[in-house]
């Protein structure tokens, strides 16, 4: 019972900075909306992420589905090499979400480039792709791996989802903007459910 208390007291102290983490994120729109303008015209996306992010992403190839009507699917990161890889090439966005599933704002945050996620990168750049990396870390290494980095700021796992959904959110709206779409009134979408 102890665990689970600490565990909601760090939750309840995260949420207290929520609010100004999604400030800081949302004043790196106009970064958003340039990469938006270099991707405006493709036909599909990748957007990969693991443990929490791994839902992100779903959430991420949703919006951008959605808005600006190009085909994306959000993939485990593991999964890369059973299939999508075959996908990535320089004409296929490939969004990376890689940020610490910290359980406790007081650990400590691992490597600045965890071992799995440096493998992967250099898979996608190895196929001549042009990863685009959402991040809460300062890295050398990823800053010159990463063919644009967004810098997010770090929070407690359950709740990182929150800030780093809102440059996938920003980015299908750019897109959506870009390709002349009506991102309040999207077709083919019910507004409500019906059984």
């Amino acid at each position: 019972r102890l665990s689970t208390a600490a565990r909601g007291r760090a939750v309840v102290g995260a949420l207290g900075s929520l609010v100004e983490h999604v400030r800081q994120v949302l004043a790196v729109d106009a970064e958003i909306k340039a990469i938006a303008e270099e991707i405006k015209d493709s036909r599909s996306m990748l957007l990969m992420g693991r443990g929490y992010q791994y839902a992100t992403c779903l959430e991420g190839a949703l919006k951008i589905k959605e808005l600006a009507y190009i085909h994306s699917e959000g993939i485990h990161t593991g999964e890369l090499n059973h299939g999508p890889l075959a996908l990535v090439s320089e004409q296929l966005p490939v969004v990376m979400v890689f940020t610490e599933d910290i359980s406790s704002l007081d650990d400590e945050p691992g490597p600045p480039i965890s071992e799995k996620f440096r493998l992967q990168l250099e898979e996608v750049l190895r196929r001549k792709g042009r990863p685009i990396v959402i991040t809460d870390r300062t890295d050398e290494k990823l800053e010159q791996l990463a063919y644009k980095l967004v810098k997010v700021p770090r929070t407690i796992n359950c709740l990182q989802t929150i800030v780093n959904v809102i440059p996938l959110q920003l980015l299908s709206y750019h897109l959506a903007v870009l390709r002349g779409q009506n991102v309040d009134c999207p077709r083919n979408l019910a507004k409500s459910v019906t059984v």
